[in-house]
């Protein structure tokens, strides 16, 4: 499996999530009642669907997508190099928008295929529902329906680890460090988006968050193939 993916053919990626408003007295009565039920599987005892409300970001119902780093990987002079792109800000439907005509662009020059940590689980799902909710079309490497296990061209890290083990969820932060690979949370985690997002309004800390997880995924299989890791110097923002 592991000497049949074309990473150079692979388009990397992460997204960051937060809910659809800063806090649960901000959603309309519908969502509200919506979430209390959503969230009644989650809740301890003593919680209220108030109190669990930061969560909601993880669900593309009551979550919305406020950046999508993109990693590229190719070849000059010799040296494997990595090319990230972010698509970031307030406005999720340019934010889809743009990610779409990315992936269109290119899909027009090969055949890519998308590649993230938990990707099957959560990236790939998150994004295509999400764009269904702004009416947005699916592009084809997100459009599943109808295809073939074998004809959906999704690679995600912790797939690859398990080796066919479904027994546990594996980090992206503990496999950087059983690889040796800088952590990618040494600023902030997933639990602290929302809270940066909304509350200290600090998106470029939250891009930069993002684009280590990608930078991180692409080591990482890098790793799983027995390839160097790309240096610092070789990796570029567009």
């Amino acid at each position: 499996m592991l000497d049949t993916i074309q990473i150079e053919n692979l388009v990397f990626l992460d997204i960051e999530t937060v809910p659809q408003a800063p806090s649960f007295n901000d959603l309309q009565d519908t969502a509200q009642k919506l979430w209390d039920k959503k969230s009644a599987f989650i809740r301890k005892e003593e919680q209220t669907a108030s109190d669990v409300y930061q969560r909601a970001g993880i669900y593309a119902e009551f979550g919305k997508i406020i950046c999508i780093s993109v990693g590229l990987l190719y070849t000059d002079h010799d040296q494997k190099k990595i090319r990230l792109k972010s698509f970031a800000g307030k406005d999720e439907y340019k934010i889809l928008v743009d990610f779409g005509l990315l992936l269109k662009s290119l899909s027009a020059k090969k055949t890519i295929s998308l590649c993230a940590h938990n990707g099957k689980e959560f990236d790939f799902p998150y994004i295509a529902r999400r764009m269904l909710i702004n009416g947005i079309d699916l592009p084809e490497e997100l459009d599943t329906a109808g295809k073939k296990p074998w004809e959906v061209m999704h690679v995600d890290t912790m797939e690859l680890w398990k080796f066919g083990d479904f027994k546990n969820y594996t980090s992206l932060e503990l496999l950087a460090h059983i690889f040796r690979i800088p952590s990618p949370k040494n600023d902030i985690d997933g639990s602290s988006v929302a809270r940066v997002f909304y509350e200290e309004d600090d998106l470029p800390r939250i891009v930069k968050y993002c684009e280590k997880d990608v930078i991180t995924i692409i080591q990482i299989l890098l790793k799983f193939k027995n390839i160097l890791l790309i240096p610092e110097e070789n990796i570029s923002i567009a």
